[in-house]
């Protein structure tokens, strides 16, 4: 009998990471080997469990998915990554399918899907639902062939972050409470995207920041 494949879980919400557990764990040719809620202590789980499949949150306390993904890429790219996000914005599922991710599932659909997902990437393939799919190909076939500024590239994921939400109207007290960070985090931040973006005011951040939102480029 062939044994179970061992998946590894980094997230940092301890409900959603029990249902995952338990949803996974109920497979006959899969289990869960180890739990992880920070970058730091999953990798003390891959060098301790050897997982076969890392899932990972997009979002973690003291990193992201993606930057775990480079990561990983980087220590071995044979493990593969499918990242759980709670965005279904094109921007996430592009990032991190070019970081290295093998598929990329929303949060929403996690509970149906996910271990279709696991079975999907653990076969050598990439999953991403249909209207990720399509998204993705819509922009690959729009999106002009060189860019001196392509954000995504640019920036951080949490970076990225603080841009959408400026974006789409959002004061610097109110990214700070949404994020869960101080306000002066946040006026840092500020301070990186602009100075990255090459952008000299406070207006034209925000202009840029609302023409990338609505169609994801800067000029």
């Amino acid at each position: 009998m062939n044994e179970k494949k061992k998946i590894l879980i980094v997230e940092d919400h301890p409900i959603f990471r029990w249902g995952l557990r338990e949803l996974i764990n109920q497979e006959t040719d899969m289990m869960v080997c180890a739990e992880a809620e920070t970058v730091s202590r999953a990798w003390k789980a891959i060098g301790e469990t050897g997982p076969d499949l890392i899932i990972a949150d997009i979002t973690l306390k003291d990193s992201d998915g993606i930057d775990l993904v480079h990561q990983v890429m980087a220590y071995d790219r044979h493990l593969p990554v499918l990242i759980l996000s709670m965005h279904d914005e094109l921007l996430y599922a592009e990032r991190a399918i070019r970081a290295g991710a093998r598929g990329y599932i929303m949060k929403q659909e996690a509970m149906e899907s996910v271990v279709t997902a696991v079975r999907h990437v653990l076969a050598g393939r990439i999953y991403l639902n249909e209207n990720v799919k399509e998204h993705i190909l819509i922009h690959l076939a729009d999106r002009p062939r060189y860019s001196d500024q392509d954000v995504s590239e640019l920036l951080s994921e949490r970076e990225l972050e603080v841009f959408r939400l400026i974006g789409r109207g959002f004061t610097t007290r109110e990214i700070a409470v949404r994020l869960h960070l101080s306000i002066k985090t946040i006026g840092t931040y500020r301070e990186r995207i602009k100075e990255k973006l090459r952008l000299k005011h406070a207006n034209e951040l925000v202009r840029c920041a609302v023409q990338w939102d609505k169609t994801g480029r800067l000029s």
